[in-house]
């Protein structure tokens, strides 16, 4: 568990499919992230267990339930990936709209970020967001990225913002 001012960043369990079904469904998960083919319990429950949960196995990181510890409200899910698509870690996370704009993904994205460098000696993770996806982008360079360019992460995808570290001198190809 990860311990940040406000929030707590927990594995995820099958317990969490209903959280989940509602995340992935949202309106702004589908504009900005994509449709994930989640629309039932049993397939949020495959989720979990075919993602975060192999990825906390195989790496010691994934993506985390972001809960606030005031009163434990699920409030998204945050953490570093490790794609085959891509050279080192990303950040990603994304809230239910109650939560957004009151600074929870930042706070999030920083722990998270925080224990990978403390944990498991990740020093170097970059992002990706969709084009016109403002509030993201605005908080990737609030974690001190900066945007390099475009790229697909495969053949036929659309093209994403590539954030990196401010310091990189060499861009991500």
């Amino acid at each position: 568990m990860i311990i940040a001012k406000r929030l707590q960043l927990r594995e995820l369990t099958t317990l969490d499919a209903p959280f989940i079904l509602t995340l992935l469904n949202d309106h702004d998960f589908y504009r900005y992230i994509g449709d994930r083919g989640i629309h039932t319990l049993a397939q949020a429950q495959e989720y979990i267990q075919q993602g975060p949960i192999v990825s906390y196995s195989r790496y010691g990181h994934g993506l985390y339930l972001v809960e606030r510890r005031a009163d434990g409200a699920k409030l998204g899910i945050c953490g570093l990936i490790k794609r085959d698509t891509l050279p080192c870690q990303d950040i990603g996370y994304a809230l239910l709209p109650n939560y957004r704009g009151q600074g929870y993904a930042l706070e999030a994205a920083q722990a998270a970020l925080q224990d990978g460098r403390e944990r498991l000696g990740i020093n170097r993770v970059i992002a990706i967001v969709a084009p016109g996806n403002d509030r993201s982008i605005a908080l990737l360079t609030k974690l001190g990225l900066t945007c390099r360019g475009l790229l697909a992460l495969g053949e036929g995808a659309s093209a994403s913002l590539l954030f990196e570290p401010a310091t990189d001198t060499e861009p991500v190809r």
